[in-house]
């Protein structure tokens, strides 16, 4: 068996086994590399607090207790996120974009015991967005690296870069991302509203286009001005979102995750998310 067919055989065998991970193998495997298998709990050895790790790691702190208090705080954040960000409306389920967005409990917490639940956690949805875990999938599996991982733990998008093939939204365990079947620049033909309301364009925020992925990015426009995230600025001081560098042990965040019982979304997939929840 000549070289050429044996590296084929290995590509073809790797594609069957790795699915959507197949890109970067290929590359792996073009460069005479030997694979390796990891496994999430060696991911979440390797990222322990004794590890001291060094630089930003942003992340978000969701009261849904707060939530609960405030009725209509949560329709509050998504609508200061979908307008800063110029998300386009099409009113259409099949269509939707959400960058943030309220979902029910068991939809949230697949995971965690539904019997002899708590009636009022249960029965009031929560609200979710983007991870932007520390070991996040959608980057492995983006072929073109139009998402990527910055240096402070933000999962960030390129939208120049993306080719639409989609393998990030087929990796990301949390449905976090959305694509654009249809142009969010255009209008509806048969009432002739814009997709995105020209009252409240934000021209400071670039408008995608048809045929890219898009989701949350922490706002990262706002940081950079020393603004917080516009959900959060949406919350006022009630706390129901608290925001901050999980690095530093004296950020608000991490005083309030050493002083409360919180959760996370699909813990047993070793994406290592960002974000934390208290019920």
């Amino acid at each position: 068996m000549d070289m050429k067919r044996r590296k084929f055989l290995k590509i073809a065998g790797l594609s069957t086994i790795a699915g959507i991970g197949a890109p970067a193998a290929f590359e792996r495997l073009l460069n005479g590399e030997v694979p390796t298998i990891s496994h999430a709990s060696s991911q979440s050895e390797s990222h322990s607090e004794s590890e001291k790790p060094t630089g930003k790691r942003y992340g978000m702190l969701i009261n849904l207790k707060t939530f609960r208090e405030h009725q209509g705080m949560a329709e509050k954040c998504v609508k200061a996120c979908h307008t800063v960000h110029n998300v386009p409306d099409f009113q259409n389920p099949k269509d939707e974009i959400k960058w943030i967005w309220e979902t029910p409990y068991e939809n949230a917490f697949t995971s965690k015991s539904h019997y002899y639940k708590n009636e009022e956690v249960h029965n009031n949805d929560a609200l979710v967005l983007c991870n932007h875990c520390d070991n996040p999938p959608c980057v492995r599996a983006c072929p073109t690296k139009a998402t990527f991982r910055r240096d402070d733990g933000i999962v960030a998008m390129d939208y120049h870069r993306c080719i639409g093939c989609r393998f990030c939204m087929a990796a990301c365990p949390f449905g976090a991302r959305s694509f654009n079947w249809r142009n969010p620049r255009g209008k509806d033909e048969k009432s002739g509203r814009y997709f995105i309301d020209r009252a409240t364009y934000n021209k400071e925020f670039p408008t995608r286009m048809r045929g890219v992925v898009e989701k949350c990015n922490f706002c990262v426009e706002r940081l950079a001005k020393g603004l917080q995230p516009a959900c959060v600025e949406a919350t006022g001081h009630t706390k129901a979102l608290i925001f901050g560098d999980l690095n530093d042990t004296n950020s608000e965040i991490r005083r309030t995750l050493s002083s409360n019982f919180t959760i996370q979304r699909k813990p047993e997939a070793g994406t290592l998310p960002s974000i934390f929840y208290i019920l």
